[in-house]
């Protein structure tokens, strides 16, 4: 087994380029858009590719928009820009 990128990847039955194996990553990622691959097992079986995956949720950053800057914290922000967001109108959104 080897790692393209942070997918744990193995080939069992014969050789696969790189890029093909990628492919494959990439259709999966694809297919399913909020996650990415955990580890994929490609087995050739003559013309066939048969393809065992593990998928995990994709992790993001809240990222917020105040008064003009695009953050994910506030611990950089200084006293008053700290003031600023502590009075900020917060509105919830519902799902």
């Amino acid at each position: 087994m080897h790692y393209i990128g942070n997918t744990e990847v193995a080939v069992k039955n014969g050789f696969m380029e790189e890029e093909e194996i990628k492919q494959y990553i990439e259709y999966l990622e694809e297919k399913y858009p909020d996650e990415e691959v955990a580890s994929l097992t490609l087995t050739i079986d003559e013309e066939h590719v048969d393809m065992s995956y593990i998928m995990r949720p994709v992790s993001f950053e809240r990222i917020r928009r105040i008064t003009g800057y695009l953050v994910g914290t506030l611990d950089r922000f200084n006293d008053a820009k700290a003031s600023e967001e502590s009075q900020r109108v917060k509105h919830n959104v519902e799902g």
